[in-house]
């Protein structure tokens, strides 16, 4: 072998090495699920949540309910706080319940339901977050809906909401169903057998799509109540991560991560009854996830919860199905 070559083949070693070593790895537990990191409790009370990257800052969409220790107007609302300042964005929605947040671009989107059990689902457009357009995305009569959450896949968006009965529909409370759209205003209701699951409790609440494959994180009544996830090509047949549970109830719950929380406050989330991880949903910020969870009792005495994953969305859902 001659020199030249030699220098070629180690030149080709070092660079391989070189991408080797820079490549990030998952980040994994010890059971080699994704490590998913509890950061502590932001506030009392508020609980369907979604961290968004909006024009490179974290916004947190906030559905504060009319029961909240620090809603005044005695009526639900939405808004967006800016999760580095604390400052958050004027009400909308006033009276709408249930609410999700998706950036498609500069535009954002918000799906909600009319009320609690409710009929109706709506959609609320803007491009600051502070003006917002409303109309409705469709009725459903007889049916009982709940969380939603929206994405897009390559060419529509595709719309995942919570029913809770007809029974024919939603079998055992609660379950995810579909809708799909290419322009937010003319939605295919996907019927039944596009569920996930109507045998048992398996309410539904952030919803994903990578390669090919929709990635449905949802709560299910086990050992408390657990954040699970399930993957499907079709929204028709699912499979289950290997490695679930995603989140589930943990003393780290109860840190606190929000030093002006009152005393009253910090009394109540380190002597709260913690029995679930429930209504998780995520955002990739600066190459990790930003994680909003809520814990509690799962009977209205609920705490806001802060995590992160220190990789990107394509290695956190990959985590959960790896390659045998």
């Amino acid at each position: 072998m001659n020199k030249q070559r030699i220098i070629r083949l180690v030149c080709l070693l070092c660079i391989a090495v070189f991408f080797a070593c820079t490549i990030k790895q998952s980040p994994t537990d010890l059971d080699g699920r994704p490590l998913i990191e509890k950061k502590g409790t932001i506030d009392c009370g508020l609980v369907e949540t979604t961290p968004i990257n909006y024009r490179g800052k974290v916004y947190r969409f906030e559905y504060v309910r009319s029961r909240y220790w620090n809603n005044p107007t005695g009526d639900s609302y939405f808004r967006f706080t800016d999760r580095e300042t604390g400052k958050s964005t004027k009400p909308f929605a006033r009276g709408f319940h249930l609410g999700s947040a998706f950036v498609d671009d500069s535009i954002v989107h918000v799906t909600a339901v009319n009320h609690w059990d409710g009929e109706q689902i709506f959609v609320f457009t803007s491009s600051d977050l502070e003006n917002w357009e409303q109309r409705m995305a469709f009725e459903l009569h007889g049916f009982g809906m709940f969380n939603t959450s929206l994405i897009k896949a390559e060419n529509k968006f595709v719309l995942m909401f919570e029913v809770g009965k007809p029974e024919k529909e939603a079998g055992k409370s609660f379950t995810a169903r579909f809708a799909i759209s290419t322009d937010l205003k003319n939605w295919n209701i996907l019927p039944a057998e596009f569920s996930y699951a109507m045998d048992r409790y398996t309410a539904p609440h952030c919803l994903r799509y990578f390669d090919k494959y929709y990635y449905n994180f949802y709560l299910e009544a086990h050992n408390g109540y657990e954040m699970r996830v399930v993957r499907s090509k079709d929204l028709k047949n699912w499979e289950p991560s290997p490695l679930n549970p995603v989140l589930k109830a943990s003393d780290a719950d109860r840190q606190i991560i929000n030093k002006s929380l009152s005393d009253t406050l910090v009394h109540k989330i380190t002597t709260a009854e913690n029995r679930n991880n429930s209504d998780m949903d995520f955002c990739e910020f600066k190459g990790k996830l930003i994680i909003n969870y809520s814990w509690g009792n799962q009977k209205g005495e609920e705490y806001l919860g802060e995590a992160e994953y220190k990789g990107t969305m394509e290695q956190f859902l990959n985590g959960w199905f790896p390659i045998e």
